[in-house]
């Protein structure tokens, strides 16, 4: 899957609706909808540094599809 253009630097892509992280280096194309819904929604957010690990001290969990 492609990254959205908001994110084309960024691989984790986090849900603040429902504190979940999406690899979107890692997502498959049937995830393409889900990750649409999330642009149009406008609530996404980006981590600093780029790292699962910095999403999990956050208190988001990984999208397991």
């Amino acid at each position: 899957m492609d990254r959205p253009k908001q994110f084309a630097h960024f691989r984790y892509v986090g849900d603040k609706r429902t504190q979940v992280v999406y690899d979107i280096d890692g997502l498959d194309d049937s995830a393409a909808e889900v990750i649409a819904e999330l642009m149009s929604a406008e609530t996404y957010l980006c981590f600093a540094p780029d790292t699962e690990a910095e999403a999990r001290n956050r208190g988001y969990e990984l999208y397991k599809g």
